[in-house]
């Protein structure tokens, strides 16, 4: 961290100085005070905004980030509080890898969703809860003399350099897509090359997201179109084929069809650059808010909402639609 001022370059002295004066109408609360304070505050931000695109020690300041000596400060307490807790604390005592997995995934999601809303702050304390199940894990591991948190950050750290030769050693990758490539062939060797690209696909992962990711690693050992227009041609194959067993009202096989469409069509979510999940993910937050208006409305208005007729549900989904339209010009 920054602590001495005088060490500081003269911009970021400067931007100091405007923020101290800023808090001035806390020390003196006049109304000639507040005025200039708020004059103050508006030259701070205009200021800073300049600073963190001119200046990386003000980026720094500003976003109080801290040297590697605090963190490993920090962490090195953390595992010792992991210790004493699982030493001291009954419900920590009792804990096994099987009763902490389903946790495990329920902390990833809250990750998720404070990642979707982009909340900064959710997404710091959930961070916090993810790496508590891992520091979690490797106590347990050390109790049982498996493993412990040195060993899962030695692997990591060796992991990572064996598979970007591109930046410590001698392996040449002009873009991601050869970074992706040497990533999947050194997984292979790492195995002894006798399992599949695929193998490495979690069995257990959402099928849209695992569709995807299928699709990613089969491309990354050449299997894919060599045009991603001709990708729309499956689509419309797939199209076909579900109405056709469709009008046979054949269930079985309608859903298998309809697995092939959506296949193709997170295919070419990839070829265009599109996460699926994501997009998925983003319509849903979309129906729900109009969904949410409508309900409101109808509320508002008196009306049941199963009593209504469609078209006076539209009507209302329509201004819910307008709101939104309203809302994105004014941001």
């Amino acid at each position: 961290m920054i602590e001495n001022i005088s060490e500081t370059p003269i911009c970021l002295t400067i931007c100091i100085s405007i923020k101290a004066i800023s808090k001035l109408e806390l020390i003196i609360p006049t109304p000639k005070m507040l005025t200039f304070a708020i004059k103050i505050q508006f030259i701070y931000k205009i200021f800073r905004v300049h600073l963190l695109f001119m200046c990386p020690m003000c980026l720094l300041w500003f976003n109080k980030m801290h040297t590697t000596e605090e963190k490993l400060q920090e962490f090195k307490r953390l595992l010792e509080i992991m210790t004493e807790l699982r030493a001291k604390c009954p419900w920590d005592k009792e804990q096994t890898f099987e009763s902490l997995r389903t946790l495990t995934i329920e902390e990833t999601y809250e990750l998720a969703d404070a990642i979707i809303r982009d909340d900064k702050k959710e997404i710091r304390k959930e961070l916090g809860d993810i790496l508590l199940h891992i520091v979690f894990y490797a106590e347990m591991g050390s109790e049982t003399q498996d493993f412990d948190i040195y060993d899962v950050c030695k692997g990591l750290c060796e992991k990572l350099i064996y598979r970007h030769p591109h930046i410590f050693a001698d392996v040449t990758a002009e873009n991601s897509e050869a970074v992706m490539q040497n990533w999947e062939s050194l997984k292979l060797k790492e195995k002894g090359g006798n399992k599949s690209v695929l193998s490495g696909v979690p069995m257990s992962l959402p099928a849209l997201i695992k569709a995807h990711r299928i699709q990613d690693k089969a491309r990354s050992m050449g299997f894919d179109w060599e045009h991603r227009e001709q990708v729309w041609d499956k689509v419309q194959e797939e199209i076909n084929e579900f109405k056709a067993e469709v009008a046979a009202m054949d269930k079985d096989k309608m859903e298998a069809e309809f697995g092939d469409l959506m296949f193709s069509l997170i295919n070419a979510a990839r070829l265009y650059d599109i996460n699926p999940e994501n997009a998925l993910e983003r319509t849903n937050r979309k129906f729900t808010s109009r969904f949410n208006y409508l309900e409101s409305k109808t509320i508002t208005i008196g009306k049941d909402l199963k009593a209504m007729t469609l078209a006076e549900m539209d009507e209302i989904w329509d201004e819910a639609k307008k709101n939104e339209r309203t809302h994105k010009e004014q941001i």
